[in-house]
């Protein structure tokens, strides 16, 4: 892949963030750098993780603002949006569940490496067909409050916690958790300041009940949680006949998907049954040495899954921290997702159709395997579809809304 070409990928896919510390590691590798001239780059701004004193309680934690109206002002800090950041479309799936509450909601994009541009952060919202379409308005974080009007704030990525907490407003604070954020660097401070912000005191509102679990048992944090979802308007089955494909999320530049892991374990599936295609869809795998015949579906739009999804009898979907929405998606259009075993996975799904498996790559292989070969697949298959149409993305959505409003009022 050109230069180019790999640098316009991860824009479009993960965001200005993710470019600038690529750009940033690979200028810090090739120029050695002059006395007192390499800053400290964290993903949270070093002037907010240096004034956040969490062992005194926030004012507002320890004497929550009263809130009596029916329609609420609420505040978001994120960082700015990729077009397929599944993380960012989750925020906003559940802002416009807030929207449709009666609620007024307000954007802030915090960035500690990048001077993006909101203007085309509003471009990439309004011509994606991944991202609902809000009445909120959205400025960046320059360290203002947000003001008095507002009742609630939702910190959303660990580094939006410290924002929150620096803000004078008297509104009551909510933290959006969506993964155990401190798994995703090496132990050192980053992973020491994520894991701090589970102490500030703010209410977590967790996708699934693994994080809540954790969160609450571990760090004493009032945390309840909504459960996972799939859009049945978008993942449906189409094909009800025998498939002949896998497919597989891969995605090498997110350690927690398991990428390495699930090719070792697709290498030995494609030895037992080479008559079945192997998709991989996520990235541009282009440049890796991948042992076996396989698609390169790279990023896939999410009005274009479907489609695959209904050629595939198996899908691999490798979750390290917190469940992947994956599973339930592919469920939905009949496809028999193997996932890793573990409390991180079993505590946020208990759907029967779910394949878990040891975390071995001949484990994993021998469960797709035992999928594919099913003689009664396609009435499995039909079965599946049929055990998440009552977990759809609305009744999460109801739950949010509920747990927000009884915990904002109480």
């Amino acid at each position: 892949m050109s230069s180019l070409k790999r640098v316009w990928q991860v824009l479009r896919e993960q965001g200005p963030l993710a470019l600038f510390a690529r750009v940033a590691r690979g200028i810090s590798r090739s120029i050695k750098p002059m006395p007192n001239s390499v800053p400290i780059r964290l993903l949270v701004k070093t002037e907010d993780a240096s004034e956040v004193d969490w062992s005194i309680p926030h004012p507002a934690v320890v004497a929550p603002r009263v809130v009596t109206g029916d329609k609420l002002t609420v505040a978001w800090i994120m960082s700015p949006p990729g077009e397929s950041s599944g993380g960012h479309q989750n925020i906003f799936r559940f802002m416009s569940y807030l929207e449709a509450a009666g609620h007024t909601v307000k954007i802030y994009l915090y960035s500690s490496l990048h001077p993006f541009t909101v203007a085309i952060v509003k471009d990439m919202l309004a011509s994606s067909p991944s991202y609902p379409k809000l009445k909120a308005s959205i400025e960046a974080h320059t360290g203002q409050s947000v003001g008095d009007d507002v009742d609630a704030i939702f910190a959303t990525g660990w580094e939006t916690a410290y924002a929150s907490f620096r803000d004078q407003a008297n509104a009551r604070r909510f933290y959006f958790v969506q993964d155990f954020e401190p798994y995703f660097t090496p132990v050192g401070s980053a992973s020491v300041l994520a894991e701090n912000t589970y102490r500030f005191g703010f209410q977590g509102i967790t996708a699934g009940g693994f994080l809540s679990h954790k969160l609450s048992t571990e760090y004493g944090m009032t945390a309840a949680h909504y459960d996972f979802g799939a859009d049945k308007s978008l993942y449906n089955i189409t094909n009800k006949g025998r498939r002949k494909e896998i497919f597989f999320y891969a995605r090498p530049v997110t350690e927690r998907r398991g990428f390495e892991l699930g090719i070792l374990a697709l290498a030995h599936f494609a030895r037992e049954r080479p008559d079945y295609v192997i998709n991989l869809a996520g990235w541009d795998v282009s440049t890796y040495k991948i042992p076996f015949p396989y698609v390169n579906l790279q990023d896939l739009r999410i009005d274009e899954l479907n489609d695959v999804y209904n050629r595939c009898a198996a899908g691999l979907v490798i979750s390290l921290t917190n469940m992947s929405l994956l599973p339930l998606e592919l469920l939905a259009s009949g496809v028999i997702p193997v996932v890793n075993d573990g409390e991180n996975n079993r505590l946020v799904s208990d759907n029967p159709f779910i394949e878990y498996a040891d975390p071995s790559p001949k484990a994993l292989a021998r469960r797709l395997i035992e999928v594919v070969d099913r003689a009664d697949l396609p009435e499995h298959a039909r079965l599946a579809s049929e055990s998440v149409q009552g977990a759809d993305w609305d009744a999460a959505g109801a739950t949010f809304v509920k747990l927000f409003e009884d915990a904002v009022r109480g």
